[in-house]
């Protein structure tokens, strides 16, 4: 029998340990009666900007503060549409929140728009009540995926090259 190639051992190991922290993490999520989809939308903000710890709550934060933005938003759209109806309120809470975090990018940290919009689109898509509990919600779902996300990065890191090493 023909043995594994390094390379395609050190392929094995990045394809398994992702895909076991992925599984626990949703697993997590169902316990913790977290939304699986945002505990994902958290681990694609992981990988938008550095793999590492620093950035890790770096992009955290501005996944954050995204959901806050949603949820401040959601709450001026209900707020205006009574009086101005949904096709004024809704353009005019997107310019004002879009302007705010477009400018956001010239901040020395927390300048990740990626996260910034998935905080955003992560609370409008949950059809969530706006609710402090449900921002709280959303961000354990989201830092539940930027955690995993580090771990799985983290992990393969650590053992492929032992895995490799010794094999």
């Amino acid at each position: 029998m023909k043995a594994l190639s390094t390379k395609r051992i050190s392929y094995i190991v990045q394809t398994f340990v992702p895909a076991m922290v992925a599984c626990l993490a949703s697993a997590t999520a169902i316990l913790l009666h977290f939304p699986v989809w945002a505990m994902f939308i958290g681990w694609i903000g992981f990988f938008t900007k550095g793999m590492n710890t620093q950035a890790a709550i770096e992009n955290m934060t501005c996944l954050w503060l995204g959901l806050i933005l949603g949820y401040l938003a959601s709450l001026a759209i209900y707020s205006l549409v009574p009086t101005q109806g949904l096709m004024v309120a809704l353009p005019s809470v997107v310019i004002v929140v879009a302007t705010l975090v477009i400018s956001l990018r010239g901040l020395p940290i927390l300048n990740n728009l990626l996260c910034y919009f998935l905080g955003l689109v992560a609370w409008f898509a949950a059809h969530l009540d706006p609710k402090i509990s449900s921002l709280g919600i959303l961000a354990g779902s989201v830092s539940l995926g930027i955690l995993a996300g580090l771990i799985a990065h983290m992990f393969t890191a650590k053992i492929t090259p032992y895995i490799v090493n010794n094999s």
